[in-house]
């Protein structure tokens, strides 16, 4: 349960973090004496809380580091992350210090950084400990009314409502995505992830249909039905979509999330430790999308969106597709296979030529596609790559640096193309060890004919280790970073005024569907 921000004026026994630009603007400031000469005695450090009064009424005060300039583009929104962690770190201490209410204060020259202090501690205070048997045993009485108890109240002060309703909505959406990721397969399988859409549409606000393994069949979704061929779960094909009367784009924007539930590699089957033993994650694509029709609807931003999710998991049982295989995709595409854990491609295929009969304005797939792409870039970047022109490029990469979610463009050439010919079929789905994220794109390229973005997140969607406000393990990854574009598309649009007046945002009316 994420923090309850509040638009009243804290209590007086409430704690207090206070943020400021730099060491000047601390000395100008009236606090207390007491506070200053522990300042003071610190050494007026930057970058870090201390503590200058002690709980109940505990106080903190953080001084920010200046930005740094030595990496560009990056430098520029290095300074908003720092914060991010910052609420990272306050999070931990209001939980270690069992504080139940928090002021938050910035000095004014700070701008945007008081938003992302909340949106660092909001994320920060995700837990997945549902099979924890303490857990359990509240569940089982009053487990509502006791984490009631525990939340934390957060007070922001001299921060608008509108911008923090949207804050929030936006990291339950985040949070979301991690719960999904996070699920078992056992739990979680393509139905089950199938029925969660269904209900995040129901309580959100947007249209969800699902096509079962017979309708998935009847439109020659080869890819999909390959897949789910070892399997004895059946494959669903989920259609989402969003769109608002004030829509500012008519053309929709189509969001493709892959959706393999759990990954055994199929027939080339993966070792276990450090791989098959997290490959629940591999649906975090399908999460992600999801999780963004969510964040999209809830705060009524007025963009048209479709999201599909072709989703099964990846078995080597009963009659399950084998290397030599070759498969046909709904296009007519014929695929030689040389792998079957090179799975997810396959499935992407289907659903990015269903993509075609809305006439896309953009169409963006998030898949946890390659290894190849977490050996280039780790978890600290996402390759992002396909056929949409410079300014959509250049706007999807800028979302990621706002947020954070930051993307580095790779080319897909055509040189690249002779890499996943073969002799048997059209193509064959896996090119070698050499350029491995950048051939898994030429793959999907050939199911194409509109604007196209292929963001590969197989390193920053699931950790094995914390990593500040992105946690450990699901990490919801993708879907700030879809919300900062669409919103950026609303904003920029050439109907300013559609985007006016609303519920979550006074920014955005309220959407008629």
């Amino acid at each position: 349960m994420i923090p309850e921000l509040k638009f009243s004026k804290a209590p007086a026994s409430a704690a207090i973090a206070k943020v400021y630009g730099d060491l000047a603007s601390l000395k100008a400031s009236s606090l207390p004496v007491d506070w200053i000469k522990v300042m003071e005695h610190h050494g007026y450090p930057e970058g870090e809380w201390i503590q200058v009064a002690l709980a109940p009424g505990a106080a903190w005060l953080y001084i920010a580091r200046p930005p740094a300039t030595r990496y560009g583009v990056d430098g520029e929104y290095r300074a908003l992350e720092e914060f991010r962690k910052a609420g990272h770190r306050l999070e931990r201490l209001c939980k270690g210090h069992k504080i139940k209410t928090l002021q938050t204060e910035f000095h004014p020259s700070q701008g945007k950084g008081h938003e992302a202090l909340l949106e660092g501690l909001l994320l920060s205070s995700y837990r997945f400990d549902r099979y924890l048997k303490s857990s359990n045993k509240a569940a089982a009485g009053k487990a509502s009314s006791d984490k009631e108890s525990k939340r934390l109240s957060v007070h922001p002060v001299n921060l608008g409502k509108d911008a923090l309703l949207e804050l929030a909505e936006l990291c339950r959406a985040v949070i979301k995505a991690r719960d999904l990721v996070n699920e078992p397969q056992s739990v979680l399988g393509a139905v089950e992830l199938a029925k969660a859409f269904k209900a995040m549409g129901k309580e959100s606000g947007f249209k969800v249909n699902v096509w079962n393994q017979a309708r998935i069949q009847q439109e020659g979704m080869g890819g999909i039905l390959a897949v789910n061929r070892g399997s004895v779960r059946p494959p669903t094909f989920t259609i989402m979509e969003y769109k608002p009367a004030n829509a500012v784009n008519k053309k929709p924007i189509v969001l493709v999330g892959k959706g393999v539930v759990y990954d055994t590699g199929g027939l080339s089957l993966k070792p276990t430790p450090g791989s098959m033993d997290s490959m629940k994650c591999d649906m975090a694509g399908a999460a992600a999308v999801g999780a963004t029709m969510q964040a999209i609807a809830k705060n009524s931003l007025p963009v048209y969106v479709i999201a599909l999710v072709p989703a099964t998991d990846n078995r080597p049982g009963g009659d399950a597709y084998a290397p030599g295989d070759i498969i046909r995709i709904s296009d007519g595409t014929t695929v030689e296979v040389l792998n079957t854990d090179a799975e997810g491609r396959l499935i992407l295929a289907d659903a990015l030529h269903y993509a075609k009969r809305y006439k896309p304005e953009l169409v963006v797939d998030l898949a946890t596609l390659t290894g190849s792409a977490v050996m280039a870039l780790s978890s600290h970047a996402t390759p992002c790559m396909g056929t949409a022109d410079r300014n959509q490029m250049q706007a999807m990469v800028d979302a990621g640096f706002r947020c954070y979610e930051r993307l580095v463009p790779m080319p897909i050439w055509e040189e690249y193309d002779d890499m996943i010919k073969t002799s048997v079929a059209d193509l064959k789905n896996i090119g070698g060890r050499e350029a491995g994220a950048i051939t898994a794109a030429k793959f999907l390229e050939h199911f194409t004919d509109y604007p196209w973005l292929h963001l590969d997140i197989a390193g920053p969607a699931f950790l094995d280790a914390e990593s500040t406000y992105r946690g450990k393990h699901g990490t919801g990854h993708g879907v700030r970073l879809l919300y900062a574009y669409l919103r950026h598309r609303v904003m920029s649009s050439k109907a300013p005024a559609q985007a006016a007046t609303s519920r979550t945002s006074s920014k955005f009316n309220k959407k008629s569907q």
